[in-house]
């Protein structure tokens, strides 16, 4: 199991946490996902045998905010 935490730019209001924490949520391998707005980032627990970093940043880039740090 892996842990990673990823900054994210462009969240601005609780639509946008909803918004991306359903997104991360919906990959196969993900388990757990926290997303923080003050800090604007993404704290993800995942089965690196299922998914992977980069699936996860595609994700988010997806839902329309920018991933700026792993």
């Amino acid at each position: 199991m892996a842990h990673e935490t990823l900054r994210v730019d462009g969240m601005t209001c609780g639509h946008c946490v909803e918004t991306v924490s359903k997104a991360v949520s919906s990959i196969p391998g993900v388990s757990k996902v926290d997303v923080d707005l003050q800090k604007k980032s993404v704290t993800v627990d995942f089965d690196e045998g299922e998914t992977g970093l980069a699936d996860i940043k595609s994700k988010i880039t997806d839902a329309g905010y920018e991933v700026v740090a792993a």
